[in-house]
């Protein structure tokens, strides 16, 4: 088979490790810069251009779009489904996941255990959100933020306030969410593939710091997740129409609570504390499922 990745950085580990795994197996891959592809939109003739020559009909696309650059990402990946290019995640799924007050929405209505979440406009309003969550501490969380940037604890009522509020005169989107005390710290990275949980581990933030992100200085150790945390993370990637994610759960002392659903999993971390092969169970999933025209809208809403 003939796969293109949309990758920025090819050097990454997780791009490199799925390069190894395609051409290991047989196939041949092209890693191509988003941002350097040119769309020419014309009826019945989607073409794309990269570094001034059209780019061939793939197999299958595999996007590794940036979270600064999901908007124009999504775009190309867009124009390879109109060419009936099969995506490994559908543009759409990614644009749930990428929005971060839809995705919880979305996930409330499939009844998936959520910290309780509080969005608001305006910074008069501060009062109302933090009491929404419980009161203080609360975690205030940028909506486009990703590797825990953008993601602030705020202990005291006088300090949520006064981030509220510095954001909201910034004119930036930010949710407020109860601040789970028992989770230590810690989180679980549930690593889901074509509705399966392949893979999972608990991710360790450092010594006085709130979140995990292996980014952060965090730790990752493999865990046994309890079969309730496996159908979370399974209905949780379904519900946005993920074909492979990362679910981001915590456990809570009224059960496991999906804080996050990523798009576009970094593969270092995890394979790394489980010794599991992810990439070549990624390039396995799209042997089994990449088509010609198989580009169906995953999931609802």
């Amino acid at each position: 088979m003939r796969f293109v990745m949309l990758a920025r950085n090819p050097q990454l580990y997780s791009h490199v490790r799925l390069c190894e795994a395609a051409r290991a197996r047989g196939h041949s891959i092209d890693v191509v810069n988003t941002l350097h592809v040119h769309m020419n939109i014309t009826s019945n003739q989607p073409l794309l251009r990269y570094n001034g020559r059209r780019l061939p009909i793939y197999d299958a696309v595999i996007p590794r779009i940036g979270a600064s650059i999901t908007h124009y990402g999504l775009a190309v990946l867009r124009q390879f489904e109109m060419q009936g290019v099969y995506p490994l995640n559908e543009s759409v799924a990614i644009g749930r996941s990428r929005d971060k007050l839809r995705a919880l929405q979305l996930l409330a209505r499939e009844g998936i255990g959520l910290p309780v979440t509080a969005f608001a406009h305006g910074p008069r309003h501060a009062e109302d959100v933090i009491k929404e969550v419980g009161g203080v501490p609360v975690v205030i969380k940028l909506l486009e933020g990703t590797q825990g940037m953008g993601v602030i604890l705020a202990e005291t009522e006088g300090s949520a306030k006064s981030i509220i509020e510095a954001f909201s005169a910034a004119n930036v989107n930010i949710m407020v969410q109860e601040f789970i005390r028992e989770a230590n710290g810690s989180d679980i990275r549930a690593l889901v593939i074509g509705g399966k949980v392949v893979a999972a581990t608990k991710r360790i933030g450092r010594p006085g710091e709130f979140r995990s992100n292996l980014h952060r200085g965090g730790t990752a150790v493999q865990i046994e997740l309890t079969n309730e945390e496996r159908s979370i993370a399974s209905r949780a990637a379904t519900a946005l129409g993920l074909n492979v994610s990362g679910v981001d759960m915590v456990r809570s002392s009224h059960g496991p609570l999906v804080m996050e659903v990523n798009s576009s999993p970094g593969l270092e971390g995890i394979e790394g504390a489980t010794g599991i092969d992810i990439a070549s169970q990624i390039i396995d999933f799209l042997e089994q499922n990449a088509s010609y025209g198989k580009t169906e809208t995953k999931g609802v809403g």
